[in-house]
């Protein structure tokens, strides 16, 4: 009598806490193909081919999937904004690599920085960890300054509003270049850090 060979049981491939990733890691997908209006859970998870109580176990709705989405960008953003300055060796030039890695970080990450700074989370306050990971992204920028401070190349105006002005500065150059306004994106961005940054500068260097 002829064996067939026994059918090999269907692996998890989302085994314990890969499903969550994998979920922000589709809906990343899809709001840059087709923007974050056409996000919805249901279809995050039919594309995954998973149940939907497998779903909501990680996201109760949409919101909670883009808050997610937000955090992983800010957590990412705040990395390379600190190696960055790091490999810049602190200092104008550290400031300035900063700068380049700031925008570097929208041209690349389109969709995470959609939703970091898009407008489209409602209740972020519910969301903890999102808060914790915005935060800190904004004190790598608040410590640079500071430190810069204390060497005596940036003014003593209070950090937190220096910081602002060159956040603000530079989120609108960013939005400018990822939205190929200032030419093709590479080239605007080359643009943009040679152009704008130096002037960012000159906005809260000490005068000699």
């Amino acid at each position: 009598m002829a064996r067939f060979p026994a059918r090999a049981k269907r692996r998890n491939t989302y085994h314990h806490g890969h499903l969550r990733q994998a979920l922000v890691d589709e809906a990343v997908a899809t709001i840059r193909a087709r923007g974050v209006h056409a996000l919805t859970l249901r279809e995050v998870g039919t594309r995954l081919r998973v149940s939907r109580t497998a779903l909501y176990r990680h996201f109760a709705d949409k919101n909670a999937l883009l808050a997610a989405v937000a955090t992983e960008g800010f957590r990412t953003f705040r990395a390379a904004l600190q190696q960055a300055w790091d490999a810049g060796g602190h200092g104008r030039e550290g400031f300035m690599a900063m700068g380049r890695a700031y925008l570097l970080f929208a041209l690349d990450n389109p969709s995470h920085y959609g939703v970091m700074f898009g407008g489209h989370l409602h209740d972020a306050a519910l969301h903890p960890e999102l808060a914790v990971e915005g935060d800190a992204a904004f004190r790598v920028l608040v410590n640079a300054l500071v430190d810069l401070q204390q060497s005596g190349l940036v003014r003593r105006d209070d950090p937190q509003a220096l910081a602002v002005f060159v956040w603000a500065t530079t989120h609108g150059t960013a939005m400018l270049v990822s939205g190929g306004q200032l030419g093709h994106e590479r080239l605007g961005l080359d643009a943009a850090t040679a152009i704008v940054m130096p002037r960012v500068w000159d906005g809260i260097a000490v005068r000699g």
